[in-house]
């Protein structure tokens, strides 16, 4: 009999799926790696479980504990789960402009969900990077995961991600994009395949309000380019250790309103029922095509799943209310 011993052994073997109307103006073949086959429908699957294995190796999450993290909601789930198999608690710590349905589904799943402002700097303590951190040193028994800075994200996208795709695509890839959040994906992902063709071009797709983009171009942390913004999930107001820029060949930003509009253009003309991050990723690649050729092949990672965001991106009351919709 075929059957998996528990639901973290499903984690992975995502499928690459053709990218076809939203890319006819693109000469290349254009690839989505599918994500949200993942148990709980996102990237972030991959890289909770690794962090949560490492940390058991080496003491740092000892038997009965509980894992705080601060989390945009998917990194969350994905601990969730393990934590559910593993038998730990799970405290989540997220920030005020994620979607309702995030945190809806961090508690059916038996997390408890702290909900700390978005408007606020990061070293501010009610941040959800301070409150986390509080959290972690006032409970007994406990584990901050620190998704941002711990190596083990980037290391499981290095050791699943990366060789999947490049399997799947018979090693003829030559372009990776991706949303860049903590860099974990990018940096992985980005090293394998570099290591298997030097050649291969590497994009980050960033937001207006994000650091990366002109970071990555000057050298300068300008904390004028930061503000609020509505895309979830990628951007960042810190650089993450896990963000490896010399990996990155460059980086595109969207609007929030692009980001918007492609989400549902995703469901409506590819029947891809992807979230916030994935619209923004395929505007990314539209905004990049005069870097690609008839023989190239992209591979666009779509981090999580539509049902995150159906009373944002596709509510077309709240779109009409944002300004989305014309």
């Amino acid at each position: 009999m075929e059957y998996a011993k528990n639901i973290l052994e499903t984690i992975g073997n995502t499928p690459l799926v053709k990218i076809n109307k939203l890319a006819e103006e693109i000469p290349a073949l254009v690839l989505a790696k599918y994500e949200t086959f993942n148990p709980g429908n996102s990237v972030k699957d991959r890289m909770a479980v690794k962090m949560i294995e490492d940390a058991e190796a080496d003491g740092r999450l000892k038997p009965g504990g509980t894992i705080i993290e601060g989390t945009s909601g998917n990194t969350g789930m994905g601990l969730a789960l393990a934590a559910i198999v593993k038998g730990y608690k799970m405290v989540c710590v997220i920030s005020d402009k994620q979607s309702k349905e995030k945190m809806d589904i961090l508690r059916a799943v038996g997390s408890e969900v702290v909900v700390c402002p978005t408007d606020v700097d990061p070293s501010d303590p009610r941040s959800y990077y301070s409150t986390s951190k509080r959290m972690a040193e006032e409970t007994p028994n406990s584990w901050y995961v620190n998704q941002y800075d711990n190596p083990s994200n980037t290391k499981a996208h290095y050791e699943s991600t990366g060789p999947e795709i490049w399997r799947q695509t018979d090693g003829k890839i030559t372009h990776f994009v991706v949303g860049v959040g903590t860099g974990g994906t990018i940096s992985g992902v980005g090293k394998y395949l570099k290591e298997q063709n030097p050649n291969i071009k590497v994009w980050g797709i960033d937001t207006y309000g994000s650091v990366f983009k002109k970071y990555h171009e000057t050298g300068i942390f300008d904390e004028k380019e930061i503000y609020p913004y509505v895309t979830e999930g990628i951007g960042e107001d810190i650089l993450p250790k896990n963000v490896n820029f010399d990996i990155i060949d460059g980086f595109t930003k969207v609007t929030d309103k692009d980001a918007a509009v492609y989400t549902q253009k995703l469901a409506r003309e590819e029947g891809m029922f992807l979230g916030n991050s994935a619209g923004a990723a395929m505007k990314g690649v539209l905004q990049l095509k005069e870097h690609f050729t008839k023989d190239d092949v992209v591979v666009v990672l779509f981090h999580d799943h539509g049902s995150r965001y159906v009373g944002k991106m596709f509510n077309n009351d709240w779109m009409q209310k944002m300004g989305y919709l014309d």
